[in-house]
């Protein structure tokens, strides 16, 4: 059993998706542990934050394709409500919190989405949906950038994530009428170095350079896509058979 506490910045307002971005990467440590065995339970604590904007921070917490949070309570009552001490604490590399309980601290730089209504009385989230480009082209934005680096997404960064989308899952789709081939040894190590410090980068730039290279067959590179969007959380078989 692995727990781990999201601290969400409190009352933001703007253009600023820290807490989504927090969300994010709880989802990808729980999805790397998972696949190595261990159950994951994540508390959410938006203690202080306005409902409006809790809401919409589930809001867009769901459009990147991440699981929702087994708990919303304060990281402090995390324990009771999840069966044990807290193990991972995220939070804002910005905002200088010190959780001030026992357990691994992840800092997360902060993001925003460049463009959004920036007032100060704009409600923080719920900034990732109802646009025209498809929310995992976010999520695939926000992995593009050092989990520890701050993240600003521009119009013209999401355009180019959606378009790289839209070509894997087209790739994935042709690979899939391939005769299935095993993921070289190599991809697999990379690929669990990689998950293994929540490198996303490294993980993404492996995928990059995969698609051209000749040497792979289609029925590996089908596998390796597959296995890696087990964490990636991009749904990238979404093609097959269309």
């Amino acid at each position: 059993m692995l727990r781990a506490c999201v601290h969400a910045p409190r009352a933001v307002a703007g253009p600023d998706i820290t807490a989504q971005r927090l969300l994010l990467v709880a989802d990808l440590l729980a999805r790397t542990a998972e696949l190595g065995g261990l159950q994951v339970l994540t508390a959410l604590d938006v203690t202080g934050a306005p409902p409006a904007q809790a809401a919409a921070i589930d809001s867009d917490a769901s459009a990147l394709g991440v699981h929702p949070p087994a708990a919303r309570v304060s990281c402090r009552d995390a324990p009771s409500s999840l069966g044990g001490p807290v193990d991972v604490h995220l939070i804002s590399r910005d905002a200088g919190v010190d959780p001030g309980e026992p357990g691994l601290v992840v800092s997360v730089g902060a993001a925003q989405l460049d463009g959004a209504d920036s007032r100060p009385d704009a409600v923080a989230g719920g900034l990732l949906t109802g646009h025209q480009y498809d929310p995992l082209a976010a999520r695939l934005a926000l992995m593009s950038v050092p989990i520890e680096r701050p993240a600003v997404l521009t119009g013209g960064g999401l355009a180019r994530a959606g378009e790289m989308l839209a070509d894997w899952r087209q790739q994935v789709a042709r690979w899939a009428e391939s005769p299935s081939r095993p993921v070289p040894a190599s991809i697999a190590e990379t690929a669990g170095a990689a998950f293994s410090e929540l490198d996303t980068v490294s993980a993404l730039a492996m995928l990059r350079g995969l698609v051209t290279d000749a040497d792979v067959p289609a029925g590996a590179k089908f596998e390796a896509f597959v296995y890696t969007d087990r964490i990636l959380g991009l749904d990238l078989p979404r093609d097959i058979g269309r």
